[in-house]
């Protein structure tokens, strides 16, 4: 049974009974916040181990709370939006959530979501016996968890590092969104390949910025390949 605490951000006292309810049916310990500002507190206090997220949300909004958790945690979240709007969807995955469902939902779907989530949330075992690997001037230590460019480092989340890896271990190979979301958020990642887009336009960003002569190319109607 699962230990980890799931923190539950929703004004609709049924909604958060529900997801309570087959929640703590498969042995997860809840936390509760009912609107913007006592989720920040909660997540300061108590470091849940995933957030389900309303948007709208009175005090303080769901987007905004993303964003500031997003600033010093790689905590997962998922977001709830009433709208099924892609706008909504897409800004939440740029905020850096790494899923969404749209109200009603289905709590046994919900369920499955965090499983999956927390799944990868870990990094992969095998990663933590591989040795630095190196490509342009791209360092990579997937024991400890960081990567550089020359003496740099870079300030990478979690989703980030893996996608870098992933492309690390395949220099110049043309990686399909399907493949990535495998590789990076697992075969049973229940998202969609907008999610890929997303991380991958921050990663390369980071290397942008930090002035890297490594570059993720867009091959466009197929994928991502990383060159040098």
């Amino acid at each position: 049974m699962p230990t980890e605490t799931v923190l539950l951000v929703d004004d609709e006292p049924h909604i958060i009974e529900l997801a309570r309810m087959y929640l703590e049916q498969e042995g997860y310990q809840i936390l509760e916040a009912a609107d913007g500002q006592e989720a920040l507190d909660v997540i300061g206090a108590e470091q849940p181990d995933i957030i389900v997220l309303d948007l709208m949300l009175p005090v303080i909004d769901g987007w905004d709370i993303c964003k500031r958790t997003r600033a010093h945690s790689d905590v997962p979240i998922i977001m709830l939006t009433a709208r099924d709007d892609d706008i909504d969807k897409i800004v939440g995955l740029e905020l850096g959530a790494d899923d969404y469902m749209t109200k009603p939902f289905n709590p046994r779907e919900l369920v499955a979501r965090i499983k999956a989530i927390l799944r990868r949330a870990a990094p992969p075992a095998a990663q933590a016996s591989s040795s630095p690997l190196q490509i342009g001037d791209v360092t990579i230590d997937p024991a400890r968890r960081e990567a550089w460019v020359k003496d740099t480092a870079l300030s990478l989340r979690a989703k980030e590092f893996d996608l870098l890896y992933a492309f690390v271990q395949h220099p110049g190979l043309v990686m399909d969104r399907e493949q990535l979301l495998n590789l990076v958020w697992g075969f049973d990642f229940l998202g969609q390949t907008r999610t890929v887009d997303v991380h991958v336009a921050h990663l390369r960003a980071r290397l942008s910025d930090a002035a890297s002569d490594v570059t993720i190319e867009t091959v466009w109607g197929v994928g991502y390949k990383l060159v040098v």
